[in-house]
């Protein structure tokens, strides 16, 4: 079966469950520059795959669309204040916690949070 006959959103999921478990393009992804360095490494992963995908389909179809789109901008809602959760509980090398910082006056919620 010629996958480059599929629909495009089939193609597209078809790459994103080859995606899940490839940590050398994971991380490949993680560390790009920008959402045109993902598009390449996308379309290279099409490629070998032999879906037949194009710039133009990785860029208008969801999810992958959605992901160029956050590597691009910011997130339109950050809740609490950024910091990744594996920053907030960092311990330096001995195993005790990092000396104690005053926490960084928090973003409020519409005044709720």
């Amino acid at each position: 079966m010629d996958l480059r006959t599929l629909p495009v959103s089939r193609r597209i999921a078809l790459l994103v469950n080859a995606l899940d478990g490839a940590v050398k393009t994971n991380k490949a992804l993680a560390t790009c520059a920008d959402g045109d360095e993902m598009v390449e490494i996308l379309l290279g992963a099409s490629a070998k795959l032999g879906l037949g995908l194009t710039r133009r389909d990785l860029t208008q179809t969801p999810p992958i669309r959605d992901w160029i789109w956050f590597k691009n901008n910011d997130p339109l809602l950050t809740v609490g204040d950024a910091m990744p959760r594996y920053r907030q509980d960092k311990t330096n090398d001995s195993g005790a916690e990092s000396a104690q910082q005053a926490p960084p006056e928090k973003k409020r919620f519409l005044g709720l949070f």
